[in-house]
């Protein structure tokens, strides 16, 4: 537990949180991180906390938003050479380390 302001159910939303997390792959912590980020902003957006910013009490609540944000977002120009990369390590293709991003598009199927 990061912080003692929390009360018992902000403690379990966080260790929920991070264990969700952590069960999708996250580092220990990573996952501490992401939990702490959502009770704190969910602490904002209900008057719990004693400071709050303006984006994290006008925004969608974390919860809602459901990933919208992360994971793989798409820029102009498709993935990065690193999801990519991560995606080829999950299907075990050979030689993806020296390959290019336009290689591995091509060896992930054109995606």
């Amino acid at each position: 537990m990061p912080q003692q302001a929390w009360n018992d159910r902000r403690e379990r939303q966080y260790e929920h949180i991070k264990e969700s997390t952590k069960e999708r792959g996250s580092s220990e912590a990573r996952a501490e991180e992401i939990a702490a980020r959502t009770v704190n902003k969910d602490r904002a957006q209900t008057g719990e906390s004693r400071q709050a910013s303006k984006t994290s009490t006008r925004d969608v609540p974390p919860e809602h938003r459901g990933g919208k944000r992360s994971g793989k977002r798409e820029g102009p120009q498709g993935e990065t050479k690193q999801q990519l990369y991560d995606d080829a390590k999950r299907a075990g293709i050979s030689g993806r380390s020296s390959m290019t991003k336009d290689q591995l598009k091509k060896a992930l199927g054109d995606r």
